[in-house]
């Protein structure tokens, strides 16, 4: 690296960190990018992974084909696990990095609050593996089911509880919905009416936020008529494998609890020298600086900023994407010697969430009308199509979702973790 140029560390490839990395690769800087895997993860699309609509490699791509024609730019392939500010240094479990200037984008992780045995047994749905281990589980427990002869046992295995009522939890509610039916077509001896999907969401009302209560009473509906069982006002207190116990003291029997019901900043951003809020998202002023940092920034969903805004703004890829730009704008000011940095302020490009197969609720901006059904769910998927990585990719998962609209069928219902028989020694 020229001593002359300098060094940017940007923390996290996802949605912020790879277009911030993208507009400076353009710059007479130097850039490394630090991931502890080696891919950028199309996280929306996570719930169709766990729903064998789409596999691992249509919803992730290599970070390094990123930046193939940007020499200025390298990719480190590590756990962060803190910074040095006073020395001007990242810490990971691969040593320290040296940085002019560090940028946090690490995104979130799952918020369980606190409750132990839910976090122990039930299945989170931010990173990829965790996406394939819904897929594998869900599809055991047809498997399993097939075979038992315990009724109550059978329930408990084809009984399917989503927490969280945000898109998320709505989009794998209605996609779990659809997979079964798929799986009715394959097995001759299940009874079907012992399958159940249970949506619980802990406030009155799903889809907070942006959407209208007429999007949140047709997102209900919608879901109810897909056989989906809607819990509103239920909190869950309690999962030990078995059986969920909700706030008012009722349980449910089921080996199937799926957590899309909150998000927390991933740990090591606490450990960066900044204040962080109750979530563990680190606080930022109006320029994205870190609190009392002038050479550390943070954007995305690891970043608190509230400035102007009732509340700290959402954890979606559009506040990440447009913080990107605010960030690379101030680091090059810095660079040029110029204090009159900008001051970040979020265009809210709307609201959406698909329910299933032509099925979808977009929210009214300045810029569209608030939508349901078909058309919805066309600007659901090119919204969706738009933002994934590589022209293959875009064609592949098109062609997947049509088909997956005009014959319902899913290819991808296949257990990768199967325990392979022991060797028979002669």
């Amino acid at each position: 690296m020229s001593g002359e140029k300098k060094h940017i560390v940007i923390v996290g490839a996802g949605f912020g960190g790879v277009k911030l990395a993208k507009l400076l690769a353009k710059e007479d800087v130097e850039v490394t990018l630090v991931d502890r895997r080696n891919f950028h993860l199309f996280q929306p699309l996570l719930y169709q992974v766990s729903t064998a609509i789409l596999s691992e490699d249509e919803i992730a791509y290599p970070i390094r084909t990123f930046f193939r024609k940007n020499p200025n730019v390298e990719f480190y392939m590590a756990q962060a696990q803190g910074a040095d500010p006073a020395r001007k240094v990242l810490l990971t479990n691969h040593g320290e990095l040296p940085y002019d200037y560090l940028v946090l984008a690490a995104g979130a992780t799952t918020n369980f609050f606190g409750m132990k045995t839910v976090e122990k047994n039930s299945f989170g749905m931010k990173t990829l593996s965790e996406a394939t281990h819904i897929r594998n589980h869900i599809l055991h427990m047809f498997e399993r089911a097939d075979k038992c002869e315990d009724e109550a046992e059978r329930r408990r295995m084809l009984t399917f509880v989503i927490v969280g009522g945000g898109p998320t939890g709505i989009e794998e509610a209605g996609a779990i919905s659809e997979l079964i039916e798929v799986q009715k077509r394959d097995f001759h001896r299940l009874d079907f009416n012992e399958v159940s999907v249970h949506l619980i969401e802990a406030t009155p009302n799903v889809l907070p936020g942006g959407f209208s209560d007429h999007l949140r009473q047709y997102t209900i509906e919608t879901l109810r008529k897909k056989g989906v069982e809607v819990h509103l006002s239920t909190g869950v207190v309690d999962y030990d494998g078995r059986d969920v116990k909700f706030k008012d003291g009722s349980t449910m029997a089921t080996k199937t609890v799926i957590w899309a019901a909150g998000v927390k900043a991933v740990p090591f951003v606490a450990e960066c020298g900044g204040e962080v809020d109750r979530g563990g998202r680190i606080i930022v002023n109006e320029k994205l600086q870190v609190e009392g940092q002038t050479d550390v920034f943070a954007i995305g969903d690891c970043a608190h900023y509230q400035h102007g805004t009732e509340r700290p703004l959402p954890t979606v890829a559009p506040v990440a994407m447009q913080q990107a730009q605010t960030a690379h704008d101030n680091i090059m000011k810095l660079i040029h010697g110029q204090t009159d940095l900008d001051t970040f302020h979020y265009k809210d490009l709307g609201c959406m969430a698909t329910i299933g197969r032509a099925k979808a609720v977009v929210g009214k901006t300045k810029m569209n009308p608030e939508m349901t059904g078909f058309l919805a769910w066309c600007a659901w998927m090119f919204i969706h199509l738009i933002r994934l990585a590589g022209t293959h990719t875009n064609f592949t998962v098109a062609i997947k979702w049509w088909w997956n609209f005009l014959s319902g069928t899913r290819l991808g219902r296949i257990i990768t973790n199967c325990e392979e028989p022991e060797t028979v020694k002669e």
